[in-house]
């Protein structure tokens, strides 16, 4: 339980008090939603220590907000918001790797060079 205070980490019940998980008929914190969220998206990745229990760092947190904010407030289903999510890292990832960028950058273009070639060829 050390790493746990190396890193500000928060319970899954904190994390649920911070998204405002109510259940409606209980009025208590709701962390079943979480724990449905942490099997449909890869992306959140908690922390398990000592007892099976789950810690959450602020990045985890950060995620959570956002699918929360696309599901709840966007309205966007769980695929939607997959895809979505995809799409962000896929664009980090490009943005902070600048040499697989340009790689990237030339087969793309190379591909659709190919395609308009082959779409001016066939009309």
């Amino acid at each position: 339980m050390n790493d746990k205070n190396n890193k500000d980490y928060k319970t899954i019940s904190e994390v649920a008090k911070i998204l405002n998980l109510i259940d409606k008929k209980t009025g208590k914190v709701s962390t079943h939603t979480l724990r449905f969220w942490e099997k449909e998206f890869k992306e959140i990745k908690p922390y398990i220590f000592a007892g099976n229990r789950r810690y959450y760092d602020e990045k985890s947190i950060e995620i959570i907000k956002k699918i929360k904010f696309l599901l709840k407030n966007k309205g966007m289903t769980i695929k939607g918001v997959k895809k979505q999510l995809k799409s962000d890292n896929s664009k980090l990832d490009e943005f902070n790797n600048k040499t697989i960028n340009k790689s990237i950058l030339k087969t793309k273009l190379n591909n659709i060079s190919n395609l308009l070639k082959k779409l001016k060829s066939n009309g």
